[in-house]
């Protein structure tokens, strides 16, 4: 059985990056699959705590994970697959070494939306990293202004 371990924040992407994973999948002898589906959901503020209690955090934490996990298992998870559904607390790279010990060869593979000026944690050890992303926005800014400039003189 093929073990895939999915890290995702938005279904929408992550069916965009996943979907063609599956396309040689399409012979008639398809192997089953173990589906291991993290959802990550956007970070909190630490002011949170001082109106949200704990318990009603990870209740909220639950249910976005569910609403954007089912989008996801309707477009991957074929008949015969398994299934197993984790949210993500702490460190992504412990996640994942906890998980590959747990299912030795499992693949993991980075579904998670990209952001403007923003760098993702890496999901595993040996993933490289980003490019310098954090200079995208006032890169871009001081671009667009030296042209400003350039066209008013």
């Amino acid at each position: 059985m093929d073990t895939l371990i999915a890290y995702f924040d938005d279904a929408d992407h992550a069916c965009h990056q996943l979907l063609p994973l599956l396309a040689p999948a399409t012979a008639p002898a398809q192997q089953a699959t173990h589906w291991i589906l993290v959802a990550c959901p956007p970070r909190m503020t630490r002011r949170v705590s001082k109106w949200v209690s704990y318990a009603n955090r990870e209740n909220w934490r639950a249910r976005w994970a569910d609403k954007v996990t089912e989008p996801v298992v309707q477009a991957l998870v074929a008949p015969g697959d398994q299934l197993t559904r984790l949210v993500a607390h702490g460190s992504l790279t412990d996640l994942s070494d906890s998980l590959r010990r747990q299912f030795p060869g499992a693949r993991v593979l980075d579904a998670r939306r990209p952001k403007l000026g923003q760098d993702l944690p890496a999901v595993t050890h040996n993933q490289p990293e980003p490019h310098a992303a954090r200079w995208a926005v006032p890169g871009a800014v001081a671009g667009l202004g030296a042209a400003l400039v350039l066209a008013t003189e």
